[in-house]
């Protein structure tokens, strides 16, 4: 198992965020206060420190930056990976308070964002993006969960791409989530139809919001 890094090998910067959001609250603030990477210029996957340089953040990106601030305030470094039938996964950072399970996540859709600590299972807090999953495409289809500790590439400071985390995710084994297709059918077409209308906008008609970090 890989150990935490100490405080000295972080930057006097990346230091002042670590030092600026001790919660899983404030992870996220920080988080959605970043635009959001779009990858335009070409794929990537960076660490927190590539992402303190970009300033720019997407959804695997910013798991592995919770995972760094939130590590150095005791949390362990575990990620949930959920899957989708159109291979766009999503991927959160997993944290506990007592027994509940919560999120920190970043994404270009609000209802794919951080959950809090309310769920007794980790299957329930699945249960809690499925709806929001929607769109044209995708569907969760199952979960997995991975310590980042396990893996021998520098998924915290490395100023390179990681691939070997996306690899590891791909890898690792999976719980299949079975939904009702006639709810899929239902949102699916509820999306369509907002869409249709506002095309720019992206939804935040949950009735769970209350749930969202």
């Amino acid at each position: 198992m890989s150990p935490a890094p100490p405080r000295s090998a972080f930057t006097p910067r990346e230091l002042r965020i670590i030092e600026a959001a001790k919660t899983p609250e404030t992870v996220q603030r920080w988080l959605e206060s970043l635009p959001y990477n779009h990858e335009e210029h070409g794929e990537t996957l960076r660490t927190f420190r590539g992402v303190v340089r970009a300033n720019q953040v997407h959804c695997l990106e910013g798991a592995l930056c919770a995972a760094t601030i939130l590590e150095q305030h005791g949390y362990p470094p575990i990620v949930a990976d959920l899957e989708s039938q159109d291979d766009l996964d999503h991927v959160v950072f997993l944290f506990r308070n007592g027994r509940k399970y919560g999120t920190v996540a970043r994404s270009r859709d609000p209802g794919l964002h951080g959950r809090k600590p309310v769920f007794r299972s980790l299957r329930d807090l699945v249960y809690s993006y499925v709806d929001p999953y929607v769109d044209f495409t995708g569907r969760i289809t199952g979960y997995g969960v991975l310590d980042l500790r396990t893996l021998r590439e520098d998924w915290r400071l490395s100023t390179l791409n990681v691939w070997a985390v996306e690899r590891a995710l791909i890898r690792m084994p999976h719980h299949r989530l079975l939904t009702s297709d006639e709810r899929y059918r239902r949102w699916h077409a509820r999306y369509q139809r907002y869409k249709e209308r506002y095309p720019d906008r992206r939804p935040k008609f949950y009735r769970d919001r209350h749930r969202w970090l």
